[in-house]
């Protein structure tokens, strides 16, 4: 399959800056950082996707830079602002390689809000405009850093139940807890694996087989780590009208009389379906199973709603009280909540459930938009900055300091501020620090080279990605 255009992937702005920037640059070093947000920390995951799939070996060909020539001198009706020869001249020099260094934090790593994650700078002083050309396409990697990030927290909140409430033991499910829902609910097939793939650092859950496939061909994973199950959805459960739906959940379970199903139940009324179906009339079936059957509420408020399910089941199949005083449903009843899941949400559904005396190990969650699609560059605030340059042969430190007025009509700084001079990051005592290359020069500088000059370094596996992720302490 043939790749972008990569002389196309760049905001318009970006082909006047070669003329721009002061004469005598010749070098410009920029640093990528999430400045706050949501979370107070960022898990940084995705730039070998993007350093693969676009960057790596000769990154365009004659034929891309001939097609963007004529392209761009439409875009700006001129034939001043492209300048082909800058292109042509790494076409000519580096068969296509591009003479840039990027170093970078390891992926999995959670690093707190405010510090380097990744710096990008020329190794040609011709190609001074190059850097920052890299800005639009690079910058992408907030996307899977924030699905990550999101994920990770929401892990956070389930194992904090899950120690609070459930059975000791139970906690190897957790894995399984929040199921990635988001293949139809993002922009893209892009989307869909980065972001998949990203929700894979943290559960194994996944009806998004993108996010696997990404994990394999980008960061040679050696399992399918995204995992799900049988399960139906609303044609199914509809396809005979109101009079038949319990045939049809005779059938779901005669389908797969053994093993994990889900079965949505909300078809039309969610509460006969636990009481009259699923807990008189299809009852010792279930308990019979060698599996579990997972019932699916889709509609209504999730936490009145569940509440009200576990009522019912409760009362239908029975329950046992856990060592912590938590009331666990039989092994072959779940619930599994796929609507109006966020983040926000999760906290107050296993809340509810803490406060009316229910295990967290009874539910799992489906997440769709929520997880992959709403989200922005903004949730967690990154930008990429110029820190350092190089012009008539010396070198400058180079930062923004906005002023900016708040609600009272005071100026002040802005959090938009950026970093000075040569970057690296470093721990003092355990907490991750960004300091100039020159300070503590003992201390390990924690960003390494991943790309130089058109070759991927010190690649790493999704298997330590995970690792990483799990090294980190929340």
């Amino acid at each position: 399959m043939k790749r972008e255009n990569l002389v196309l992937l760049a905001d318009g702005y970006k082909y006047a800056h070669h003329k721009l920037y002061y004469p005598g640059t010749t070098q410009i070093y920029s640093y990528l950082e999430s400045r706050g947000g949501m979370f107070n920390e960022t898990i940084f995951f995705g730039l070998q996707y993007f350093l693969k799939e676009y960057l790596q070996g000769p990154a365009f060909t004659q034929h891309d830079l001939d097609e963007a020539d004529g392209f761009l001198k439409q875009v700006f009706g001129r034939d001043d602002v492209f300048d082909k020869s800058k292109f042509q001249y790494i076409l000519d020099k580096y068969n296509g390689r591009l003479p840039v260094k990027i170093k970078a934090v390891a992926e999995g790593t959670a690093v707190p809000t405010g510090n380097v994650l990744m710096t990008i700078e020329n190794t040609d002083p011709e190609c001074y405009w190059l850097t920052n050309f890299l800005e639009t396409l690079l910058m992408q990697v907030w996307y899977p850093c924030t699905v990550a990030t999101l994920s990770n927290q929401i892990k956070r909140v389930v194992v904090r139940y899950y120690q609070e409430t459930a059975t000791p033991g139970a906690e190897a499910g957790i894995d399984f807890v929040l199921n990635d829902f988001g293949f139809r609910g993002v922009s893209s097939v892009e989307s869909a694996k980065i972001g998949g793939a990203a929700h894979l650092l943290n559960f194994r859950g996944s009806d998004n087989l993108a996010g696997s496939v990404m994990a394999i061909n980008y960061y040679n994973a050696q399992n399918v780590y995204g995992l799900s199950i049988p399960a139906t959805e609303h044609s199914i459960c509809t396809l005979l009208g109101r009079e038949g739906e319990l045939e049809v959940f005779r059938h779901v379970l005669k389908t797969f009389p053994t093993g994990i199903i889900a079965c949505v139940s909300d078809s039309y009324n969610i509460f006969k379906a636990c009481s009259e179906y699923w807990g008189t009339e299809l009852r010792d079936e279930i308990l019979n199973r060698d599996g579990t059957l997972v019932i699916r509420p889709d509609s209504g408020d999730p936490v009145m709603t569940l509440l009200e399910i576990f009522n019912i089941l409760f009362d239908k199949f029975g329950f046992t009280i856990n060592a912590k005083g938590y009331k666990v449903l039989p092994s072959q009843v779940r619930v599994i909540q796929g609507d109006g899941v966020n983040y926000t949400e999760i906290g107050n559904i296993y809340k509810a459930l803490k406060e009316n005396g229910i295990s967290a190990e009874n539910l799992v969650l489906g997440m769709g938009g929520a997880l992959l699609q709403k989200v922005d560059r903004d949730t967690q605030k990154f930008a990429l900055k110029c820190s350092c340059a190089i012009v008539n042969g010396q070198e400058v430190r180079v930062e923004k300091s906005p002023t900016e007025m708040d609600a009272d009509g005071n100026i002040t700084s802005s959090f938009k501020k950026s970093k000075a001079g040569r970057l690296k990051l470093i721990k003092v005592d355990g907490t991750f620090k960004t300091v100039n290359e020159d300070d503590l020069p003992a201390a390990e500088d924690l960003l390494q080279t991943v790309f130089k000059n058109g070759e991927l370094i010190n690649t790493v596996s999704f298997e330590q990605v995970k690792a990483n992720v799990n090294a980190n302490k929340g």
